[in-house]
């Protein structure tokens, strides 16, 4: 019997709406979240691999927002860019184009989660993307292979790069095994909460292999790992929340300390004894530190 989402009964009590809208080629489908005539709107930006259901805890503990979440293009129900790489600069092109074609009387925060983060940060410094906040969940502030598990590092550029030597059909089946998904779940996952662990695993394997192609998700990691956060940081000068994790293992405290300080106007809240995965184990402190913010600076 799957496991149950510890955040479905509040979810549950959230209206949500389907929608999609054809941005750079790609049909990208999106879920509208909460009420229409909510003041604030969030538009919100996943993870690399993730797709909408991802942000979906965080989104459970802030009923009286509107957030919008798009499946990015070749990932979820979204269909891939045409004639655009699935690249930083292609995916903030896209970004941008989304917002663009929403047509949102006024503009909306932006919010990205991990690679997310670096999407959002590049729409905002580079494509014009205009926004009155913008919110990064364990943003990518420094290099994804120069993290403090670089030997973890290492073996990740290993098995995208022999995906990408193998024919298509085996390379398909390297990327989508089940076993390596769920060795990558366990490296994450920080929780000592066995139900919560379970379902966490559940979601990696339910959602983890939703990509349209071998070809779009090699371009989509090494995308992530061809930039950072800090690359656009001295570009971004609206208020910025960065909620970071004491044990991500992908980004250390002190390059988020180093990232803060780059931009204009930054806060930054670290939670404690969480990793990379804010979003699935400690959705209401995010949603804390993210309400705070927004009454501050809207």
């Amino acid at each position: 019997m799957p496991a149950r989402s510890p955040y479905a009964d509040k979810l549950a009590a959230i209206p949500t709406r389907r929608r999609e809208v054809d941005v750079l080629g790609s049909t990208t489908r999106y879920w509208v979240y909460g009420p229409e005539d909510a003041e604030t709107t969030v538009v919100v930006v996943h993870g690399y691999r993730g797709e909408h259901h991802g942000l979906e805890p965080v989104i459970a503990q802030m009923p009286g927002i509107r957030f919008l979440s798009p499946d990015l293009p070749a990932f979820g129900e979204s269909t891939p860019l045409v004639g655009t790489p699935h690249s930083i600069d292609g995916y903030a092109a896209w970004l941008a184009g989304f917002l663009d074609a929403l047509a949102l009387e006024k503009p909306p925060v932006v919010l990205g989660h991990s690679f997310g983060s670096i999407v959002a940060s590049s729409a905002v410094a580079d494509h014009g993307v205009a926004t009155p906040a913008l919110v990064l969940v364990n943003p990518i502030a420094m290099s994804g292979i120069g993290g403090p598990r670089k030997v973890a590092a290492a073996v990740t550029v290993g098995y995208y790069s022999l995906a990408g030597r193998l024919p298509e059909r085996l390379g398909s089946l390297l990327l989508d095994n089940a076993a390596i998904v769920r060795v990558m779940s366990l490296t994450l996952v920080k929780t000592k909460d066995r139900a919560l662990r379970r379902w966490i695993h559940e979601e990696h394997a339910r959602f983890f292999s939703r990509f349209a192609s071998r070809d779009t998700v090699l371009e989509g990691f090494h995308a992530s790992i061809s930039t950072d956060v800090s690359a656009f940081a001295p570009r971004i000068r609206i208020p910025t929340l960065l909620v970071a994790a004491r044990l991500d293992d992908i980004t250390p405290v002190s390059a988020q300390f180093d990232l803060q300080r780059m931009m204009t106007d930054a806060t930054l809240e670290i939670l404690e004894d969480v990793g990379h995965l804010i979003h699935y184990e400690v959705p209401e402190l995010a949603a804390a530190a993210i309400a705070r913010f927004l009454d501050r600076v809207l």
